[in-house]
Formats: structure tokens, C-alpha cells, sequence
């Protein structure tokens, strides 16, 4: 192991495998692949190793802004974070799965795309990254979401307003499900409900440094920081070398496994300015749909969790109107980011709440090339189907909401971003619909596997982390 390997000590070498990126598909396809096999790997990523002691005295997860990295013709901002385990750094840890009908929506509603794979195909996969993660979680879930394996450990403590709306609708509200410790683990607090989950204070949030630190300081692995991928060397049907930008210098090195794990825009830029262009690459940017909301409740106090956020309600998200319109999640928040109430005595009777919902992937949403060859993203905004979702979730809202005490809902405003880049390398049948295949092997070069949430065939309300992970590990139990 060498971490911080000097790229003129590797240049011109030859590895068994060449993983590029090392965020959660990265990540945890080398965890699932070190697991099973040796290799001679060699790591590359663009940016640096930033502690968490780092991070805490800076007051940033990166040194690298994202914005910096990507031009748009819109200002619709795509949150990621480069460094060594990419967005477990700065991702709030909510970690609920897919809902099984997700992976079915075309043949099930006849819209989207289905997954080449089913639920049934991640679900021991789900509960290996929750190990991992040591997810926290509500066993009620499986009412919805089948388990072969009990969360790792006990749920949150829920909000007054969560154990409300629990005792009202026990088979569609829920605790959420994160990778915030409830209980301390031998390399994490539990976690303090301070609310600043991009940064977590306690370290309680799982991250590649309380948590994957293993993978990159495994004896097989060298990991080359500050290393821009630039282009996939291929002929013959195989990618042969990846050449990567140093402190302005370029360096070229072969392997035989390729292993793109970037992100949704970057790994698409790679890709194109590669000359692997098709249909579907860079394609079908998106992210799910997001809009603020408020409750002022009659005389029940909330803020009394334990974490961040406290609750799921699913009442609003499958059934037949996904033929028309995005299922709908709405997300209990724990925190007063529109301020507590003024009124004497009621300062806490508020329930700030999310809604989101899926979108579509439009082929008017997508990465391209600038002049100078970097990522550039062409958005028009989200996609009708997600509008229609998000207009009958406001509807429905006040039934959802039946159990509580509401005295009025204000609209606080579309979110500009949920920090999830997917879908611009999706997965699929073969080439007519996709970039990969179900194990996420390039369906033309089958020495490049594609991880992470740029392969993501549909766009779920949940957030992808999770699934994105066990993705990755399924792929690498294969292809190890």
C-alpha cells in the first residue's frame, strides 16, 4: 500500500486493476473485491486526502469546489464533493433503499425505464452495505421493503410529530433510516443531533475516513492523488490504459480491469472526451425533485429527536398514478431551517417537512464537452412527470398530515439541488437502451465496469447512497 504514491513512481506501470474515483461505488467495489481476490490496483483521484480534523478546522469536506469543475448553460447548481471518498464526506447519511417497484416502472406504469435487475437481486447486497455502514433503521420498514437481515442497529428516536403520525399510519411512516450512529461503534460517536450533517462534529456519520480507510490503505492498493483522469486509451474492443493530468503533466498508465467511479458528470466526461460516446452517454442527467415545506402545529412541540431528520412517510409514493406522476416521499425534519415560532409559548409547535419526488431521464438533460474539453452540462429542468408528482403531493399533503394537529402548510420553495448527480451512464438490457449491463460491465468494452449513481436507469424520491453501494459491492462479488 502506498497512499499518495508519486505519480512518476507509477507512470508508464502496469496494473491488474485501475479504479478511477473513490466515492461510494468506488469505494465499496473494492471492499466487496478485496474480499475475495489479490490484485496489483492502482487508485486515481482527483483530488486530496482531507481529514476529518481537516474538514472540521476548514469548515469544508474539500479544497476542490465542484463549480469549479463543470460549466452549464443553467444555474441549477450539482453538488459533489472531490477528494479521497468522494460524497461520503459530505452526504447527510440517509440511507432508505429503493422500494421495490422502482425498479419496474416501465412494465409496471409505462413510463421511464425499468432496471435490468430487481430488488429481490440487491436485496442481500442492501443489507451488506448496511453492515458496513452500521445503518440505523426502523424493522417496519420491511413491511414495504422486505429484509433478509435485521438492521445493524436500533432506530432513532423519533420527533412528538413522528410518534403521532407512527401510531396513526404505522405501515407507511417510519423512522428514516441513516448511517448516523444511534450507538457509538469502535470508530464512531453516537450521533449528537447537532444538525450539521455535511460536517458532522461527533464523527458520527459513516465516511471513507471512520469507515473505509481500510480499502485505501489495503496492502494491494496505490492510491495517486491530485490525479485528473482525462481519457480511456482503447482499440480492439478493450480500454488498454487511462491517461491522468499531474500538476500539468500528463502520465499514462495500463491495466487490464477498468473501474470508472467519478461521478454522474465527471465519469461521463471521461467517457466522451475518451472518443466511448453512444446514445446514452452522458445522457439523462437528473436528480429527484425537491420543494420546502412548514406545519404550524396546535399545541404539539417537535425538535425532540434524535437526529437530523426523524421521519419517512410513504403514503404518498406507489400506486397507479406513477403512470402519470412521480411517486412522492416526504421527509420529517428535525431542524428549524425556516426559524422557530415567534408567537410566546409556541416556539416548537412547527414541522418543517421535505417532499420529493422521482423524475424522468430526459435526453434534453445531459454532459457534454466545452472547448477546452472539460465537463459542460446542458439542463432544461425537471421533467413534467416530476411537476405532476410534486403538484398532487402538495394536494394529498393535508391528508398525509391527518393525524397531526395542523393549523396551516407553507410553501417554503423547490429546493435548487438534492445533491444526487445520476443516470448519464445508465444501466439496461444491451446497447439499444444503455451504457451497461446489470452488472455494470460496459456492454462493448467488458473490461470497464461503471459504478455509481450515473448508472441509475430511473430516479427513485430515495436517496441513492445506499443503493449505490450495493450496486457496487453485487458487481464486484461477480466480477472478482
Amino acid at each position: 500500500m502506498v497512499l499518495e504514491i508519486r505519480p512518476d513512481k507509477i507512470a508508464g506501470e502496469h496494473f491488474d486493476v485501475i479504479v478511477i474515483g473513490s466515492g461510494f461505488g468506488s469505494a465499496f467495489f473494492l471492499h466487496g473485491f478485496l474480499q475475495r481476490r489479490r490484485a496489483r490496483i492502482l487508485l486515481l483521484e482527483w483530488g486530496r486526502h482531507n481529514s476529518h480534523a481537516w474538514q472540521l478546522e476548514h469548515g469544508a469536506n474539500t479544497d476542490l469546489k465542484d463549480e469549479q469543475t463543470y460549466s452549464s448553460n443553467a444555474t441549477k447548481p450539482w453538488n459533489y464533493t472531490i477528494g479521497l471518498g468522494g460524497g461520503t464526506n459530505c452526504w447527510f447519511a440517509q440511507t432508505p433503499r429503493l422500494h421495490p417497484n422502482d425498479f419496474r416502472l416501465k412494465s409496471l406504469y409505462g413510463v421511464g425505464q425499468d432496471w435490468p435487475i430487481g430488488y429481490e437481486d440487491l436485496e442481500p447486497f442492501y443489507c451488506e452495505a448496511e453492515t458496513v455502514m452500521s445503518i440505523s433503521g426502523d424493522p417496519d420498514m420491511a413491511a414495504i421493503m422486505p429484509r433478509s437481515r435485521p438492521f445493524p442497529q436500533p432506530p432513532h428516536r423519533m420527533s412528538t410529530p413522528d410518534r403521532l403520525m407512527k401510531a396513526a399510519q404505522p405501515d407507511r411512516h417510519f423512522v428514516m433510516p441513516t448511517a448516523r450512529a444511534r450507538v457509538a461503534t469502535e470508530t464512531r460517536s453516537a450521533c449528537c443531533a447537532s444538525l450539521r450533517c455535511w460536517l458532522c462534529p461527533a464523527d458520527a456519520k459513516f465516511t471513507a475516513n471512520n469507515g473505509l480507510m481500510h480499502v485505501f490503505e489495503h496492502p494491494d492498493i496505490s492510491v495517486c492523488l491530485g490525479s485528473e483522469v482525462r481519457r480511456l486509451d482503447h482499440s480492439a474492443g478493450s480500454v488498454r490504459a487511462v491517461t491522468f493530468r499531474h500538476g500539468g503533466t500528463e502520465h499514462v498508465v495500463t491495466g487490464d480491469l477498468f473501474v470508472l467511479g467519478a461521478n454522474g458528470i465527471q465519469s461521463a466526461a471521461i467517457m466522451l472526451r475518451s472518443g466511448l460516446g453512444g446514445e446514452f452517454v452522458g445522457r439523462g442527467l437528473h436528480e429527484s425533485y425537491g420543494r420546502n415545506l412548514e406545519a404550524y402545529l396546535d399545541g404539539v412541540d417537535n425538535f425532540d429527536g434524535s437526529t437530523i431528520t426523524t421521519g419517512l412517510n410513504f403514503g404518498l409514493y406507489d400506486g397507479e398514478h406513477r403512470s402519470k406522476q412521480g411517486a412522492a416521499l416526504v421527509y420529517f425534519e428535525n431542524r428549524w431551517q425556516h426559524g422557530l415560532r415567534a408567537e410566546k409559548g409556541r416556539l416548537r409547535q412547527t414541522l418543517p417537512l421535505v417532499i420529493v419526488t422521482e423524475d424522468l431521464l430526459e435526453a434534453e438533460n445531459f454532459v457534454s464537452l466545452d472547448e477546452s474539453e472539460n465537463a459542460f452540462i446542458n439542463y432544461k429542468g425537471a421533467a413534467d412527470y416530476a411537476v405532476a408528482g410534486m403538484a398532487r403531493a402538495l394536494e394529498k399533503l393535508p391528508e398525509v398530515l391527518a393525524p397531526l394537529p395542523v393549523e396551516k402548510i407553507m410553501d417554503r420553495g423547490i429546493r435548487g439541488t438534492e445533491s444526487h448527480v445520476q443516470g448519464t451512464l445508465r444501466m439496461g438490457r444491451d446497447r439499444s437502451d444503455s451504457v451497461v449491463d446489470r452488472g455494470l460491465v460496459h456492454h462493448e468494452f467488458r473490461n470497464l465496469v461503471i459504478v455509481g449513481t450515473s448508472t441509475f436507469p430511473s430516479c427513485s424520491c430515495a436517496n441513492p447512497s445506499l443503493t449505490a453501494a450495493a450496486l457496487s459491492l453485487r458487481a464486484a462479488s461477480h466480477i472478482a
